[in-house]
Parts: C-alpha cells; structure tokens; sequence
C-alpha cells in the first residue's frame, strides 16, 4: 500500500510512471529478501569489488565517510525530479564501452569522459547527487547478477520511501522490487569503503575478483 501510494503520488506530481512489480520469478532470485519491503535486507559484511579497491585508492576523497546524519535522504518532489534528472543526463550522455575496449583490462573503475561501463555510470550518478546535496550515504554503488547472470552495477538510492534503482540499462527509477536482478552486495551506509552483502546465500555472491563486466 505504501509503495503504491508513493508511486500515485509522484506519478500525479511529476508526471512520472513506475513499472509494475517484478514476476515472483524475478524478485525470488535474491534469498532472504522479502519483496514487500520497499527496503533492501542485508547480511553482513562483504568483500569490496577490485575495481572499487583500486578507484579509491585514485580517488580517497571520494570513498570517505559521510559527515552527514541523514543516512537514507528524505524523498520529496524536488529530490525526485533531482533523480530523474541525475539518471537521464548521464545515461544519455555516456556511451556503453566496455574497460577491455576502452582501457585493455578487465576492471577499471572510473569517472567516465563520453564513454564508460556500467560501474562508471555508477560513480557519475553518485558523484553529481552528492554535489546537489544528497547524503552519500544514501548513494549505494550495488553490484547484481542481470538476466544474463552477468556482473552488473547499479545505484541503490536508500531513501525514507525505500530502496530506488538507478541503471543505465533502464531510463526508469524502480523498486529494487521492480528490477529482474539477482542482488549480491553494496556498500555500506556507514562507510562507504565497507561492504554488505544482500543475500545470505554463499554460493550467490560474486568473488572480489569477479570483473563488473556488463555494460
């Protein structure tokens, strides 16, 4: 009920439309979460990505914790039409290259420049909310398995309504409900050089050194 008056109300604010909820198929992929929580469960730590390692070793300032008190934001209008924008400008903006064909390696982390993988579209998202206010630690680097059970990453944004999903595969902003990923792990709201992992399950969870490799 929640969700849905949520939904109502943006939709009639802005003009905006939700998807419908995922297939029993989809949401039931990730163990131990329950898709009636608009909110994300976590179970425990869980060990950063390579690529996330060695972009903050190149970028500290930006792996730092947050000062802020405000661990999930507060979603108003103006902060929806903020994610709108933040989501089309730079999924429009940045072309979908893969770091074997851009950079010659398997991994790479990085602010894109016209191009870039899925992770990068991740940090520009993150990088430019956090400029317009947002707390960073509501901003959630997310890596998932997509439909192909590929590596992917995606911005869970944790506010008061719930868990939204930023993705460059999809220009809508959904549920993570709403979304047919297999969710392994995030970063952590209390330190973003921390990880947790969303599902109790080992054998789902990507190794550190398995590449985020979909575009």
């Amino acid at each position: 009920m929640k969700k849905m008056m949520l939904a109502a109300v943006l939709a009639a604010g802005l003009g905006l439309t939700f998807a419908g909820s995922a297939s029993a198929a989809q949401w039931a992929a990730t163990p131990g979460q329950n898709a009636e929580s608009t909110a994300m469960r976590e179970f425990g730590s869980a060990r950063a990505p390579f690529g996330f390692v060695s972009f903050c070793e190149r970028f500290p300032a930006d792996c730092d914790r947050s000062n802020s008190a405000e661990t999930r934001a507060s979603l108003t209008l103006a902060r929806w039409a903020e994610l709108v924008e933040v989501n089309t400008l730079v999924n429009a903006s940045v072309a979908p290259v893969t770091d074997m064909e851009l950079y010659r390696t398997v991994e790479f982390w990085t602010y894109p420049q016209g191009e870039g993988d899925c992770e990068d579209y991740v940090l520009a998202k993150r990088r430019m909310l956090i400029e317009r206010g947002w707390p960073a630690s509501s901003l959630l680097i997310t890596v998932v398995r997509d439909e192909d059970n590929l590596g992917h990453a995606i911005l869970t944004v944790a506010t008061d309504h719930g868990d939204f999903i930023l993705d460059n595969k999809n220009g809508g902003i959904n549920y993570w409900q709403d979304t047919p990923y297999k969710f392994q792990k995030r970063q952590s709201q209390i330190d973003p050089r921390e990880w947790v992992s969303l599902s109790p399950v080992e054998g789902l969870r990507l190794d550190p050194a398995d590449p985020v490799a979909a575009r």
